[in-house]
């Protein structure tokens, strides 16, 4: 584990390792279980000022027709105007507006969320696991966090009624952030 006085180190541009990193998403089905998925395909960077932690930088887009629940029915169906509305909005974004340190490895990143047409601000802890050089020379980091947004805030408000009261889908869904990311040369 790279101690907060090693920050320094770590100063540079950055570039996420999709191979090694998950962009992922728990919703409430049914209200009795939990659906699990990810989006397959996004991209991003980072720069670091490990001296000054408070002006690194991130941001990541997703193809929003790589999302995968290991169900293509369902599949279809977020991917559709009920849900996501991929053909007119084929990616999700963010991008950073304050990172704050919260702990010796734990910070809120602040950015802005896109989703479909609408921007709005959200707020992730995460927590850095840690540098590593691996095997083939690269420099890594990472890190994990989470937080829980309401869908209908992005106009997303499809849901079906259950004939025991509830709904289909939870409006809450947990975004899930496990990412890998090389320095660049």
């Amino acid at each position: 584990m790279t101690s907060a006085t090693t920050y320094p180190q770590l100063t540079g541009e950055y570039t996420l390792d999709a191979a090694h990193s998950r962009i992922g998403f728990v919703a409430r089905h049914a209200m009795v279980t939990k659906v699990r998925g990810s989006f397959n395909e996004f991209t991003g960077t980072a720069t670091i000022d490990g001296d000054a932690p408070e002006k690194s930088s991130a941001q990541v887009t997703i193809q929003a027709h790589s999302i995968d629940t290991r169900n293509a029915d369902r599949d279809g169906h977020l991917k559709s105007n009920d849900f996501l509305s991929m053909d007119e909005y084929p990616t999700i974004t963010f991008t950073t507006t304050e990172i704050k340190q919260t702990g010796d490895t734990s910070f809120d990143v602040t950015g802005d969320l896109t989703i479909k047409d609408v921007t709005r601000s959200v707020t992730i802890p995460f927590e850095f696991e840690g540098s590593a050089k691996d095997p083939f020379g690269n420099d890594r980091i990472g890190f994990e966090g989470s937080t829980t947004i309401s869908r209908k805030d992005y106009g997303i408000t499809w849901n079906a009624a259950l004939e025991t009261g509830g709904v289909l889908v939870s409006d809450k869904v947990t975004l899930e952030f496990e990412i890998s990311a090389i320095k660049n040369a």
